[in-house]
């Protein structure tokens, strides 16, 4: 988590889900609308969760801390036929992590409007939308000199590599978000994580888990209790 006591509730998305293995095209309209349902899927159980310290259940009450997140993304590049350790599909990677993020944070917006900003928001506004503005700019893969406050550069969605409706998407949902953002605030401080989504990618049939790479066809599964099993 970015912040020391806080904690969120988890929710993935399988990629595979949104990709048509005979059309070879991915549902950019479906995994929006997935990603704004589950936003406010999770916004309403932060009202239902159980903490285990009251600090940790006043501070993510006060940040309304969001975990929504996607795996799988190593099955989706092998079926795609995209090299894992490649610009392409580095672009990939960028783009559906663009797009979850700006489509979360646009729900966010949208949800601040009717229901008010978290509590911590008035004095982190400016500080946020920063944030927002610097998510925008690696989108659109703008000059490193353009980004705010910032001691480590990231590096941006490459245009020439990545699939233009991806791009398009990814660039469409940061725009919205922080145009709404500045309107409305936000209702969420956080709203994704990339997670290990070990347990649940298994009950979601992913083939690989989180943003690792399908590096075995017999894997092992190291189990809490103690000893393993085979898929």
């Amino acid at each position: 988590m970015f912040l020391d006591d806080t904690a969120c509730n988890l929710a993935s998305l399988n990629l595979m889900r949104f990709y048509d293995t005979e059309t070879c095209e991915f549902d950019l309209d479906a995994f929006q609308y997935a990603i704004r349902m589950w936003t406010r899927v999770l916004e309403i159980s932060v009202s239902m969760a159980q903490f285990p310290s009251e600090a940790i259940a006043r501070l993510s009450y006060d940040f309304r801390t969001l975990g929504l997140g996607y795996a799988n993304l190593g099955a989706l590049l092998m079926v795609m036929g995209i090299p894992y350790d490649s610009a392409e599909g580095r672009a990939i990677c960028g783009c559906l992590s663009a797009i979850l993020t700006g489509e979360a944070y646009g729900q966010s917006a949208r949800m601040a409007e009717q229901l008010g900003t978290f509590s911590a928001y008035s004095r982190n506004k400016d500080e946020m939308l920063r944030v927002v503005r610097n998510h925008r700019r690696g989108a659109f893969n703008s000059p490193q000199d353009e980004y705010e406050g910032l001691s480590i550069l990231p590096v941006g969605i490459r245009p020439d590599v990545a699939p233009p409706r991806m791009l398009a998407a990814a660039r469409g949902a940061w725009d919205a978000a922080l145009s709404l953002g500045k309107k409305h605030g936000f209702r969420n401080a956080q709203v994704t994580v990339i997670a290990p989504t070990g347990t649940i990618g298994l009950l979601m049939d992913c083939d690989t888990t989180g943003v690792e790479p399908d590096f075995a066809l017999v894997k092992f599964k190291k189990l809490a209790g103690g000893g393993y099993f085979k898929i």
